[in-house]
């Protein structure tokens, strides 16, 4: 099973908008800093428009740029933007006796979820940004 790496780029693609937030970013641009390739950022970036956290002028001098102050975005709003009804889902488990197994993963995975998401609230896009702004001198 591969390992699901869409908060993570998005993220990594939020930070670059960031640091140059008056400049239009386009996908090649993004997808060449962070080694990928541009239909995987295109991707991100619709989920990550659909829940407001950039905004996209289209044309040959488009491009995207964040729809608000990177001080006012969390990890976890772009989590919930790429992940909107979680990573942790208990699986339908159709075998007699499995009800229990399959409340009992749900509850797990819930408080899981909100454990995580707290965390996530703690960091701003904007600290994400200095803070690698700062490793990446070390």
């Amino acid at each position: 099973m591969a390992l699901n790496t869409r908060f993570a780029t998005s993220a990594q693609a939020l930070v670059l908008l960031a640091a140059e937030p008056n400049k239009l970013h386009t996908s090649e641009e993004v997808a060449q800093k962070l080694n990928t390739n541009p239909v995987v950022i295109r991707r991100e970036f619709l989920q990550l428009r659909k829940a407001g956290l950039i905004a996209s002028h289209k044309g040959p001098s488009g491009g995207s740029k964040l729809a608000r102050s990177a001080k006012d975005i969390t990890l976890r709003d772009i989590y919930r933007a790429v992940h909107p009804h979680g990573l942790l889902r208990a699986p339908s488990l159709p075998g007699p006796g499995m009800g229990g197994l399959q409340s009992v993963l749900k509850s797990i995975f819930a408080d899981a979820s909100r454990v995580f998401e707290k965390e996530l609230d703690q960091t701003t896009l904007s600290q994400l940004v200095k803070k690698a702004q700062k490793k990446s001198k070390n």
